[in-house]
């Protein structure tokens, strides 16, 4: 036990090249509607298809990694994230950058699902709000750095350059996964004693967490989006791309820090739904306010507001889950995640394209943290009717 914080830094690294690469179309998308001459319905397609695996592949991505092994499953992500990064890096068309971050996101998926469980084994029973909260506040470090360093690579050299810089995080983080990461002793990959690969979720925990799914994938989409389309609308307000990636890249910066204190609100006061609501509420005006008003201070502000109620969300599915149905549930739990990141952002570049308005996708990204609200109510809702019946 005495490595798990080396390994820890080994997982949080891997995550945050999954981060990276995500988010590289979104840094990028200056320079590929000009070179590709696309619209941002298409570029909105492209930053949702390295989610769009996960619909299909979350669930079955545990079970994947119980069969074979977590640390081979895992590498086998981080490989076909190299695959993809080194595809998007092929030239200017948008055909090969389609494949590549399909390709890209199987293994995204698959190290996401992955890297979270590994996690888990080494810090279960001791600090594992800790570890976890360390390993949810990679995915926003990797959009800032993309935010920053990638456009600058694409000024300096091309945008091939700065696809091929994901490749490259992906192959760094692949050995240092396979150099170093191992199982602890008491982590166990065996198949369900039934060998099979049902949903093993009564009716009443699938519906109750699916409404958590929804709360956590309508909070994150809104997010995506602030981070996909600002660097759009600070542009048009006469930015410059340098300067709109960085003022952008203050959302990532100020959730890490305050990921970690929603941790610690949660522990010390509770109170988890009203801290969920003020936050989605303070979000969603906050975003709805930003195209009239578009500061780096507003942007860090939303930033700082998106990291509270993470903890939160995350600790739904444990509400209403059995000990032997959280596996299955959190795989049900991430779907809704992948279903709605690969379905509704590409909504923000229609919506873009309707309106030839800039601000247009933000107000959207408002919406979505106000429907967050929404379905939160509609859970304690059921939630409690649960509870009476059982």
């Amino acid at each position: 036990m005495r490595n798990r914080w080396l390994i820890l830094t080994v997982l949080f690294l891997a995550r945050t090249a999954m981060g990276f690469q995500f988010q590289s179309v979104a840094a990028l998308s200056p320079f590929l509607v000009t070179e590709l001459g696309i619209d941002y319905t298409q570029l909105g397609l492209l930053i949702s298809s390295y989610l769009l695996p996960g619909i299909v592949i979350a669930y079955p991505g545990g079970l994947l990694g119980r069969r074979f092994g977590d640390k081979h499953v895992a590498i086998l992500g981080l490989t076909l994230m190299v695959v993809g990064g080194v595809l998007t890096s092929t030239g200017p068309h948008y055909t090969p950058l389609l494949v590549g971050r399909l390709v890209g996101g199987v293994g995204g998926v698959l190290s996401n699902v992955l890297l979270t469980k590994m996690a888990t084994d080494w810090f279960v029973g001791r600090e594992i709000g800790t570890a976890l909260a360390l390993l949810v506040s990679s995915w926003p470090l990797g959009f800032g750095v993309a935010l920053i360093l990638l456009p600058w690579l694409a000024a300096a050299f091309s945008v091939a350059t700065a696809f091929a810089a994901t490749a490259g995080a992906a192959v760094l983080v692949l050995a240092l996964v396979g150099a170093i990461y191992h199982a602890p002793k008491a982590a166990t990959s065996t198949l369900p004693s039934d060998g099979g690969f049902g949903f093993g979720l009564s009716v009443q925990e699938l519906g109750l967490v699916s409404l958590a799914g929804a709360v956590w994938m309508l909070f994150n989409v809104g997010y995506i989006v602030i981070i996909s389309f600002t660097p759009s609308l600070l542009i048009a307000r006469g930015i410059s791309i340098a300067a709109a990636s960085f003022g952008t890249s203050l959302a990532s910066w100020t959730v890490i820090a305050t990921i970690a204190l929603g941790g610690v609100l949660l522990d010390r006061i509770g109170h988890a739904t009203a801290l969920m609501i003020t936050s989605f509420a303070l979000m969603g005006f906050s975003i709805m306010l930003l195209p009239t008003s578009p500061s780096f201070a507003l942007i860090a502000f939303i930033g700082a507001i998106s990291g509270l109620p993470a903890g939160a969300m995350m600790a739904l599915p444990a509400e209403v889950l059995r000990p032997q149905s959280r596996g299955p549930g959190m795989g049900i739990f991430f779907t809704w995640y992948y279903v709605g990141m690969a379905l509704l952002t590409p909504v923000a570049g229609f919506v873009r394209d309707l309106t030839s308005d800039p601000g247009a996708p933000l107000i959207f990204a408002g919406f979505l943290e106000i429907a967050a609200i929404a379905a939160l109510a509609l859970f304690r809702v059921f939630e409690h009717r649960y509870d009476r019946r059982f």
